[in-house]
């Protein structure tokens, strides 16, 4: 296991990381119904002698842009230790839902120098750092798949650049897809909220990249 005790293990992002968190910062009974949450749980029943404080300070709606806003605040003011991003699901969904908007939609190039902008902030003060690629849960066929796996494929630069560990949550789901409808892991007809299965798709990545040791309990 990657944490050492009392770590202090924050997870940032947009809706899927929210989850119906409390606020200003969500943590114990208030990390929200999703994978955050799900993550403290198997933490805490499997490694209840690391003491790992999870933290949850994800927005739904958010975009890159909305992170780089709230930077200080909700990342850089709570001093992690390890720290997830998964940011990017809706910088791609506004492309395709709301192409009409006045403000200009997040471009791949502005996604990827403002998340070297945030992480050069926070790098130095972190023990590590766990980025999760977005993901939509659909063949590569459809548009907003192949879309998605160009800011997915950013992520996946920045993890080897900046020595993170990697979560690569699509290939989780495109997995999944060899035995069931992706989209059965997702809450609703938007094919990007997970259900419960879906979270924990989620969780058991992002612990694996800590070497979580399942069968050690």
């Amino acid at each position: 296991m990657k944490l050492n005790r009392n770590d202090k293990l924050l997870l940032i992002g947009d809706s899927v990381t929210d989850a119906g968190r409390s606020h200003p910062v969500g943590y114990g009974n208030g990390l929200g119904n999703g994978y955050p949450a799900l993550v403290d749980a198997l933490l805490r029943t499997g490694y209840p002698e690391l003491n790992t404080l999870v933290l949850n300070t994800g927005i739904g709606g958010d975009t890159v842009r909305h992170l780089k806003k709230r930077w200080q605040r909700d990342v850089l003011d709570l001093k992690p230790d390890w720290l997830s991003i998964m940011i990017g699901i809706n910088d791609v969904w506004r492309q395709f839902d709301t192409p009409e908007e006045i403000e200009p939609f997040v471009t791949l190039e502005e996604y990827e120098a403002t998340l070297r902008e945030l992480l050069d902030a926070v790098q130095p003060g972190l023990k590590g750092l766990i980025l999760m690629t977005p993901y939509y849960m659909s063949g590569q066929e459809d548009p907003m798949r192949s879309r998605m796996d160009r800011y997915g494929a950013v992520v996946k630069r920045l993890a080897g650049d900046y020595g993170a560990e990697l979560v690569d949550t699509q290939a989780a789901f495109d997995r999944m897809g060899h035995y069931r409808i992706q989209s059965s892991l997702s809450n609703g007809w938007d094919h990007v909220h997970p259900n419960t299965a879906g979270h924990m798709l989620i969780a058991r990545g992002l612990l694996n990249t800590l070497d979580f040791e399942w069968d050690t309990k």
